[in-house]
């Protein structure tokens, strides 16, 4: 892996490289990947085009220059070279990038496979076949007997494919039936499987012909509307081939084509049918050059157990599936250490790691194994900075939208804290010792900076030097420090007392200064401008509040909040203002600046949701928990049980559908890894492997009715448990040497 870059004043530093690259050439500065300075982590932060090709201020209130080190704007990616045929040019996108709400996105990467319902490939906006980020096969219309069949039905079939259905009537006869079926299956690795099957009664001769086209653009380009037109194409061997000055692509056929024009970059067929026949085509897109795809969801080596959930809610055993198997999907390998794996953020936009995403994702999926709490904490140590404070310890992250109210926070500053309570709950998950101590001194540095930053200032800022005084960063601060601490006493480290005083005076410090009483009781400013000012606005942001860490024995950390505050903010989260019925809000409905599609001033965000929901069960408030919940459960089946990273935070209405974000990665790591919490904290799963133990807190309510989970892990070995109606919970598999608790 490139080397994080070189030490500068710069506190929000972020590596040079985060995604794969793309063979045989190297690639500019993309969507596929948040390694570009000064660049937002998201490409829907506002406005929409500030990504691309730089950040650009909001409106309604000043930005702060970025700091030293970070460039206002970014080197645009190069465009394609012009074709030479300009009779058929590609079309450029708006400003903004292409909606991908309604697309179909198979994933298995570093491949991905995306085009809307209707199953044509038609060069427009994100169609197309993708490998590391580039487009390999930009358009594949399918005309049979010189029509386009009609579309009948589209939908994932896994989450590396799709299944198209279209039909036409090509008999003489008339009639009103169709008697042509076309099914087109789809898979992420670049291949498309098209057969034909006769329903006439009579033997018919139908011609085949594809169009196939491409412009071989990056993903930003796309995003930026920058492609350029589609390149000429020339036969070669059983199909076409694309050759740009960046790198070249082909596409196969087998059977081979009768025709071939490479002028129009068509291939024909001519199908012979007799009733109740079927003919088939089958495509192979590649990158020339580069060997075949070998995705790390698919290896043996796949680090994610495939957990499975049955009971009385019939939504819950698709919903983890799909999840599940998107999680796999999502993975990627480090290229230099190619044992390790991590998620990336989410497709189409963020096919690269984004530390702070994949961290908080691996942390959620622990019931799933440890094994991908090891690769990913490996590959992010690999870039933890050295050198002079005070960057040292630091593991470098993108800047991100702070919402409407507060300037861009360093994403870097939450993976640093993150990185030791990942490796603190891993251990007690069951990671291996040896892996707990190879990780461990990265995490000592993690909280040594934490220390040097904070200061004697108690809170820490964000970004540093000189930021806002975040109310989630003190809480992720707060857990790292209780659990970095518990780390550091269980191997005879120093430091594990100090941290613990330094989060007992945070502690103090944060109940006096960061909660605004009210009338209605009070709610926590969502930060402490550097002149003292509060920032009286409340989002989905204070969720993190309750989302305190696990200790040894089953026992939670202490939260920043005492128990009356605590009570307050699961009120206010579950009042109509904040619990859309779909989700929880990022704003609140009554605070300046909410918008229902805002990134973080009003959309539902599931990852934030899904920490609330463990929050509230966690602290007692199963009312609130549970309706959230059933919100996101009634937003996933209208999403197909393939949940985006965000949707509009429209209120509930009877019979009504959440109104999907046009620029939401769907899936998304964090969305993936929110059922599996979701799942696991419905039985109040809380083990100590190093102890032996594994302690069962499920909700009392039992909101779902009867739960089985089956096939998680728990100190490396199948773990299975089951919930009654009553709100029982029994372990029906564990590892022999674990001691079951209440």
């Amino acid at each position: 892996m490139h080397q994080p870059t070189p030490p500068s004043a710069e506190n929000c530093p972020i590596p040079e490289r985060e995604a794969p690259s793309p063979a045989p050439t190297p690639r500019p500065p993309s969507a596929y990947s948040t390694g570009v300075h000064g660049r937002r982590e998201s490409p829907v932060d506002p406005p929409l085009r500030s990504r691309f090709p730089g950040p650009a201020p909001a409106k309604g209130r000043p930005q702060p220059p970025p700091p030293p080190g970070h460039p206002r704007r970014l080197t645009p990616a190069p465009a394609p070279v012009p074709s030479p045929n300009p009779a058929t040019p590609h079309p450029r996108q708006p400003p903004g990038l292409p909606p991908a709400h309604r697309t179909l996105i198979c994933v298995s990467l570093p491949g991905l496979a995306i085009s809307t319902e209707h199953g044509q490939l038609t060069g427009h906006g994100l169609d197309g076949f993708y490998r590391s980020g580039r487009r390999l096969l930009a358009r594949c219309r399918l005309r049979i007997a010189g029509r386009e069949p009609s579309p009948v039905q589209a939908r994932m079939a896994t989450a590396d494919s799709a299944r198209f259905v279209a039909t036409l009537r090509a008999s003489p006869e008339p009639g009103a039936d169709p008697d042509v079926i076309v099914e087109r299956v789809r898979h992420a690795d670049g291949t498309e499987r098209i057969t034909v099957r006769s329903a006439a009664r009579r033997p018919m001769r139908l011609p085949l012909e594809l169009t196939l086209g491409t412009d071989l653009a990056t993903m930003s380009a796309i995003a930026s509307g920058t492609t350029g037109p589609e390149l000429t194409a020339s036969v070669h061997d059983s199909g076409l081939r694309w050759t740009s000055p960046t790198g070249s692509s082909s596409v196969t056929a087998d059977p081979p084509p009768s025709d071939a024009l490479a002028s129009a970059g068509l291939l024909r067929w001519e199908l012979d049918l007799t009733p109740g026949a079927s003919a088939t085509v089958e495509l192979r897109v590649r990158l020339d050059g580069a060997g075949p795809p070998r995705p790390a969801g698919q290896a043996a080596t796949n680090p994610l157990a495939p957990a499975r959930a049955t009971g009385d809610d019939p939504r819950v055993a698709p919903l983890l599936q799909t999840s599940v198997d998107d999680l796999r999907a999502l993975l990627l390998r480090d290229p230099d250490h190619p044992s390790d794996t991590h998620l990336a953020a989410g497709a189409p936009w963020r096919c690269g790691m984004a530390p702070a995403e994949a961290l908080a994702a691996a942390r959620m999926t622990l019931p799933l194994g440890t094994r991908l709490a090891v690769g990913t904490l490996r590959t992010l140590a690999r870039t933890q900075l050295g050198g002079p404070a005070p960057r040292s310890g630091m593991i470098p992250g993108p800047l991100r939208d702070g919402g409407p109210h507060l300037p861009p926070v360093c994403t870097g500053t939450e993976a640093t804290l993150l990185f030791p309570t990942l490796l603190a709950e891993a251990r007690r998950w069951g990671m291996p010792e040896q892996d707990t101590k190879e990780l461990l001194p990265a995490a000592e540095r993690c909280l040594t900076w934490l220390r040097a930053t904070a200061g004697d200032d108690i809170h820490l800022p964000d970004p540093q030097p000189g930021g806002p005084v975040r109310a989630e960063t003190q809480a992720h601060a707060h857990r790292a420090a209780l659990l970095g601490a518990d780390l550091l006493d269980s191997y005879g480290r120093p430091g594990g007392a100090g941290l613990r005083l330094w989060a007992e005076r945070q502690r103090t410090a944060f109940r006096d200064r960061f909660w605004i009483d009210d009338l209605s009781g009070g709610y926590p400013a969502a930060a402490r401008m550097p002149d003292g000012a509060l920032v009286p606005h409340l989002g989905a942001a204070a969720a993190h509040l309750l989302d305190t860490g696990l200790l040894g024995g089953g026992a939670q950390a202490p939260g920043l909040l005492d128990k009356v505050q605590t009570e307050q903010l699961a009120r206010l989260l579950g009042s109509p203002a904040m619990d859309s019925g779909w989700g929880l809000r990022g704003l609140g409905t009554k605070e300046t600046g909410h918008n229902p599609f805002g990134h973080r001033s009003g959309a539902v965000r599931v990852h934030e949701t899904a920490v609330a929901v463990a929050g509230l069960a966690l602290a007692g408030y199963e009312k609130e928990a549970t309706s959230l919940l059933r919100g996101l459960l009634a937003a996933a089946e209208s999403f197909g049980h393939r949940l985006p990273e965000m949707y509009a935070g429209e209120q509930r209405t009877e019979g009504g559908a959440p109104l999907p974000h046009p620029a939401a990665c769907r899936p998304a790591a964090t969305a993936a890894a929110a059922v599996v919490l979701l799942m696991t904290t419905l039985a109040g799963i809380r083990p100590d492997a190093p102890a032996g133990t594994v302690r069962l807190r499920p909700l009392r309510s039992a909101p779902l009715g009867e739960i089985g989970l089956t096939d998680l892990r728990v100190a490396g070995a199948p773990f299975s448990v089951r919930v009654s109606r009553l709100g029982l919970a029994m372990v029906e598999a564990a590892a022999d040497h674990l001691q079951l608790g209440a």
